[in-house]
């Protein structure tokens, strides 16, 4: 592998959005038992190709002498440049700079006031986090014909932990400490939508979210909420520190963690619900594509966005969201500081004899397959491509069960990289191993540090049992086994 990585190499670089892949990539949706709906093959490729090199945006004074000067005059340059890439290795190196520097296509303003915000010492007082740097690592300058527009990162501003020191793991979920201010300054946005629509926050969080073949579906409350209503739900699904993040067909009421990109290459569905199968490179160019830019909006009968507005924007050229996946693959866990010492290793005893490696076997300590949510029954029929264990863990339900990206499944999660993780369970409620092996939070008393819905400080958090039983000697040697793995 070294050496295909340093000699001359040219990749066999696969159609993203091929209808033949785009059968039966989706699991069918709980409630209706369809597929979502996608672009044609080709109303994708009739969209313009966007592939723009970005540049850092500064906190204010921390601006380097004439930067601001440079970005006026330098104009739009590539992104990823194909003909410049001539080993393996270069191409992942290229698809590092798409992890960390395109933006949402969707989110990308060239509004002069929020221009100047980026740009002002208000944006300073209001912030939480600047990089040692300088930089606010979640925002970029992109020059492009039409002039210098400010954009949002895309996979980087959710799939990179940065340590206070500056330490940057690409992969694992970010803390979420900025840019949020710019987010609220950029009005009627729905982060990651992929659609400009023209109704206010709580409507297109309505068209975002809606289940309406669900007999009483608890997003019906946004047609009556107004912006100061709906703004602190959807902040409070964003990754502020609390590991969740609300998408386009997501939920602000039952918002998905953010989940660690490292040793994605060894899953075999994404998404906790299992929504798309991940049956190689391909299939990760096309889910970057799906949840940057070209998101499905008809679920069976039910249309979410008019045909007028159902348009791409643009799109990431195929070498680029080749580059991504590429680089996407070969992502490996920060060194972990946990020795195999007598603890873990009676801990591993414990795992062995508790029968956890019946769902997390090694090496890549999951089976790969699905769990039934809690209230779940299979349709008959059941697609070839989902390996479906007949049981359930007993987790919460909501977002396997109340979302359109509900499939009526959990997918059976990787232990592995659990010591540098901060959030556990779909929903994030955990926040940290102890909690999750701790038998109080399945009290209605107990106050979970992880994600909370608005206003909730107290709640059981139900499911996942195993080994809460545990004596305390076993418990403290399970968890030390855990964290070196």
């Amino acid at each position: 592998m070294g050496q295909s990585r340093t000699a001359q190499w040219k990749p066999q670089i696969p159609r993203t959005w091929s209808s033949r892949d785009l059968i039966d990539w989706a699991t069918p949706v709980a409630g209706l038992n369809v597929r979502p709906g996608h672009y044609s093959e080709e109303e994708y490729y009739k969209a313009p190709e966007d592939n723009y090199r970005t540049y850092p945006v500064y906190a204010p004074g921390r601006e380097p002498a004439g930067y601001w000067e440079m970005l006026q005059k330098i104009g739009p340059k590539p992104l990823v440049d194909p003909s410049a890439l001539r080993t393996e290795q270069a191409w992942i190196d290229a698809g590092r700079d798409v992890f960390e520097q395109a933006d949402v296509l969707a989110l990308r303003t060239y509004d002069p006031k929020v221009t100047a915000l980026a740009r002002s010492p208000e944006l300073l007082a209001r912030i939480k986090y600047v990089s040692p740097d300088g930089s606010l690592r979640l925002l970029r300058w992109v020059p492009t014909e039409k002039g210098v527009a400010l954009g949002f990162v895309n996979c980087g501003s959710c799939h990179t932990r940065e340590e206070p020191d500056g330490t940057r793991w690409n992969g694992p979920a970010a803390y979420g400490e900025a840019a949020n201010v710019l987010r609220e300054a950029s009005q009627n946005i729905v982060a990651n939508a992929p659609f400009h629509l023209s109704e206010n926050l709580a409507d297109n969080l309505y068209r975002a979210s809606a289940v309406p073949w669900l007999r009483s579906d608890i997003h019906e409350r946004h047609k009556t909420m107004t912006q100061a209503e709906a703004l602190p739900l959807y902040l409070n699904s964003l990754f502020l520190s609390k590991g969740v993040i609300m998408r386009w067909n997501g939920s602000v009421f039952f918002p998905a963690k953010v989940p660690d990109l490292i040793g994605v290459a060894e899953r075999k569905y994404l998404d906790h619900t299992a929504t798309h199968l991940n049956r190689g490179i391909g299939d990760l160019m096309r889910y970057a594509a799906l949840v940057g830019y070209a998101e499905s909006t008809n679920f069976g009968p039910h249309e979410f966005v008019p045909a007028e507005q159902r348009k791409m924007q643009g799109r990431l050229p195929d070498e680029a969201l080749y580059s991504l996946a590429l680089y996407l693959q070969s992502l490996k866990p920060p060194t972990n500081p946990n020795r195999f010492d007598d603890s873990a290793a009676a801990g591993q005893r414990v795992f062995q004899r508790e029968g956890c490696a019946g769902c997390h076997a090694p090496p890549f300590y999951t089976n790969n397959k699905l769990t039934v949510a809690k209230g779940f029954v299979p349709p008959s029929g059941l697609p070839a491509t989902l390996d479906v264990l007949p049981v359930s863990v007993g987790t919460d339900p909501g977002l396997a069960m109340k979302t359109r990206k509900g499939t009526g499944y959990y997918k059976v999660p990787s232990l592995k990289g659990v010591w540098y993780r901060k959030h556990f369970l779909h929903d994030a409620s955990l926040s940290s191993l102890g909690e999750m092996f701790n038998s109080d939070r399945l009290k209605d008393s107990f106050e979970p540090t992880g994600w909370n819905p608005l206003g909730v400080k107290k709640r059981a958090v139900p499911g996942h049992e195993f080994g809460l039983q545990l004596n305390e000697q076993d418990r403290q040697a399970l968890i030390a086994f855990l964290k070196t793995l």
